[in-house]
């Protein structure tokens, strides 16, 4: 799964949560936005906050929400809520978990360094 910050309409720059059947991954992708409007973008959209240039923390029960209501464009894709569990329990033993379990830390991914 991938939420990207991007620029939008009127160059305004707008959050999408896509690829939300790969629950094998997790990432914050910006495209050409500053991180102050990546940040101002997920907070607004009430998924996260950006905390630096590498890293991210997205709320996990808003980024759920917006994945879920997506979620079953692929065969397979009716064990969705279990394929989540199996996320958030990754996240877990890895340390990525924070905010008292209601955030997730993630990796962000810059168009620049693409």
């Amino acid at each position: 799964m991938i939420v990207e910050v991007v620029t939008g309409a009127d160059e305004r720059p707008e959050v999408r949560v896509v690829d939300v059947d790969d629950l094998g991954r997790l990432h914050l992708a910006l495209g050409q936005v500053t991180d102050e409007e990546a940040d101002a973008a997920l907070r607004e959209a009430g998924l996260g906050r950006l905390e630096d240039a590498d890293s991210g923390v997205l709320d996990a029960a808003a980024l759920r929400a917006a994945a879920e209501s997506q979620a079953g464009s692929e065969a397979g894709a009716g064990d969705w809520p279990q394929r989540w569990e199996g996320l958030l329990e990754t996240a877990r033993d890895h340390g990525w978990v924070v905010d008292d379990g209601a955030g997730l830390r993630v990796h962000v991914e810059s168009a620049a360094g693409a």
